[in-house]
């Protein structure tokens, strides 16, 4: 070192020093990439309004509440503060929590005695720790514990979930079940409720909503505000958009409904009211661009799902066993792009008949969802220019599809 000129120790030191940062920076990136992305978030204020809306005479006869769990309530003020009292117990916040990576900052001197005080920063892992990585909302729909809330609240696979009660209570829940066709999973608690027994939510009808009818939508806003309320009206049925959001990229929904009540990230999953406490949606996804321009599932593309889940533990999809393009009028059953048959040899469409060629006037996906293995579908189709019904035994899908 005593030989090296003033000059050539600078160079040498610039050269030292730039190689350092240049490794650094390398693994910084490396090991920060493993942490969940920061969330900022900004709150508006919401100023909402209540509109009383009598019942009809029909709305008032005890026969016309579609479950018997469900009370009666009318449309006013009093009874929708009591309504909101009765059904907050039934909806909880959905928790996801991840073994993160602990990055340490610490300082080196790569020039020892020459730069004494000249210090560089270094970053290393250091272990991990388990932090909340998302949020969202879930209602119970059994006593025993089962959860609706959307796919994509809970989509991690390497997460662990957990729900938080309105009374401050954590259990931990297992997914039972990921619907692949439907934003909409199904969670079991394990653990018991301080009361023996959860409530669930009464379900009601998704098929007879009508534009301008009050909603109320219930959820953990912003993973922050739990059981944040909001009232508001349908503003438009059967509407599709594209969800951004979801871990496995942009999702097309269909049949939804559209309304103005307030929904917030971290209320996916949480329940769309009606005004006598049942559930007639999931709330789902918000218009980023707009104001109050959220929507929901309908829940009846959900009640199968529930009733695979209470009967099986699991979700049994429906298979007609097809292979299909989609047209202008529906959907063509044409062979797959290694020539592999249109139809499932020995599958629920070749025992009903069907034929390579025909197009099914239908939204396959839409149909799907409302039905069980083993129903009985009425198939609208197109075969040589004849319209034509053909009745399909729904089988189960194979596990390797």
């Amino acid at each position: 070192m005593e030989n090296l000129t003033k000059t050539q120790i600078v160079l040498l030191t610039l050269l030292v020093s730039f190689m350092t940062s240049l490794a650094t920076g390398i693994v910084t990136v490396s090991l920060m990439s493993q942490a969940p992305a920061p969330f900022t978030q900004t709150v508006h204020k919401v100023i909402e309004k209540i509109t009383p809306i009598p019942l009809t005479p029909e709305e008032k006869k005890p026969e016309q509440n579609q479950n018997n769990n469900a009370q009666i309530y009318n449309g006013q003020e009093e009874a929708l503060v009591k309504m909101v009292k009765d059904i907050s117990p039934s909806v909880a916040s959905v928790v996801a929590t991840k073994d993160i990576p602990v990055i340490e900052e610490y300082y080196i001197n790569p020039f020892g005695d020459i730069f004494p005080d000249f210090q560089i920063p270094q970053y290393k892992q250091k272990g991990t720790e388990k932090k909340q990585v998302s949020s969202g909302t879930g209602f119970f729909v059994s006593r025993d514990g089962l959860l609706v809330t959307n796919r994509h609240v809970v989509e991690d696979a390497d997460a662990d979930y957990s729900i938080i009660m309105t009374n401050g209570q954590k259990l931990d829940a297992k997914v039972l079940a990921r619907d692949p066709f439907q934003d909409i999973a199904i969670l079991k608690v394990e653990g018991s409720s301080p009361t023996g027994e959860f409530k669930p939510i009464p379900l009601g009808d998704s098929d007879s909503l009508n534009v301008g009818q009050t909603v109320i939508a219930i959820g953990n806003t912003l993973g922050e505000f739990q059981n944040t309320v909001s009232v508001g009206i349908i503003s438009g049925l059967h509407r599709s958009i594209t969800a951004e959001g979801a871990l496995s990229g942009p999702v097309e929904l269909q049949e939804l409904i559209q309304t103005d009540a307030a929904i917030n990230p971290g209320n996916s999953g949480g329940p769309l009211l009606d005004i006598f406490g049942r559930v007639i949606g999931i709330n789902v996804a918000v218009a980023q661009s707009a104001e109050n321009v959220g929507f929901a599932l309908p829940i009846n593309v959900a009640k199968r799902d529930i009733a695979d889940a209470k009967e099986f533990g699991k979700i049994k999809y429906p298979y007609i066993g097809i292979r299909y393009k989609v047209v202008e009028n529906g959907v063509q059953l044409v062979k797959g792009p290694g020539d592999e048959p249109a139809i499932d040899p020995n599958g629920p469409a070749e025992k009903a008949g069907l034929k390579e060629g025909d197009i099914i006037l239908e939204d396959i996906g839409l149909l799907l969802s409302k039905y069980r293995v083993a129903d009985t579908v009425a198939l609208k189709i197109l075969r040589d220019g004849k319209e034509m019904t053909v009745s399909v035994i729904l089988g189960e899908r194979p596990e390797n599809l």
